[in-house]
């Protein structure tokens, strides 16, 4: 079966992927990992990055010895995802990204920094806080969101991938966003995949930002379309 590997979001773990390789898992060879300091996992003991989580995808493929994967990312994952696409092509085969946020500057960055504090988390979202809690014990979740805040706030200042950047990716790229996403907007999706040479752009209907309220039947039935033609 052919090979994907699921990269989850920014503060985010695998387990919110878990229905999601469940239905994907009789036609696909799939594949999961946390990244650094998240799910449970020790911390790096360097700043979050978008080049950090990358390079431990590089490091999990070559553990399980594959050459080259699909990649599906929700969020962040999907940055990440293109990342390895624009610097370790060969690495990558066909790519999926869902509600992927690729326009970072410094007014985004510090809109995104604010809904990270972790006071205002466990104030105002109590139940949102001791999930964050269970995800990412025994590490402390406060941590988590303080290293995700300086991770975003160096892509407003330097946004990873640039136009050109994403003009080089030559891999096959599905481009995933929900009607209802208010981080991102259609408009700057749709210029991300004017730039890429070989994309399609797909808006779900009915389908927020969060991942655990995107139809996952339909969000499976996506991936294993672009992945299985072999037209």
């Amino acid at each position: 079966m052919p090979p994907i590997i699921l990269l989850h979001c920014a503060a985010g773990a695998i387990d919110q992927l878990s229905e999601l390789e469940n239905n994907l898992a009789h036609s696909l060879l799939v594949h999961r990992l946390n990244f650094s300091g998240h799910g449970g996992l020790p911390f790096a003991g360097e700043l979050f990055s978008i080049q950090l989580f990358a390079e431990e995808v590089i490091r999990f493929l070559d553990k399980q010895e594959i050459e080259s994967t699909h990649i599906f990312g929700y969020s962040m994952g999907g940055y990440v995802a293109m990342y390895l696409a624009k610097f370790h092509p060969h690495r990558v085969k066909k790519i999926i990204t869902l509600a992927t946020k690729f326009n970072w500057n410094e007014p985004f960055a510090a809109k995104e920094i604010n809904m990270l504090d972790p006071a205002v988390i466990e104030k105002k979202l109590p139940a949102f806080a001791g999930s964050l809690e269970k995800r990412h014990a025994p590490n402390n979740w406060k941590t988590v969101l303080e290293k995700t805040a300086a991770m975003l706030f160096e892509m407003g200042k330097d946004n990873p991938l640039k136009p050109g950047d994403l003009k080089d990716i030559q891999h096959e790229t599905l481009l995933l966003l929900g009607d209802r996403d208010k981080m991102i907007t259609a408009e700057e999706t749709r210029d991300v995949y004017k730039m890429l040479h070989h994309a399609q752009m797909v808006i779900l209907p009915d389908t927020p930002h969060p991942v655990e309220m995107v139809n996952t039947a339909r969000l499976a039935s996506e991936i294993r379309s672009l992945i299985l033609d072999t037209g």
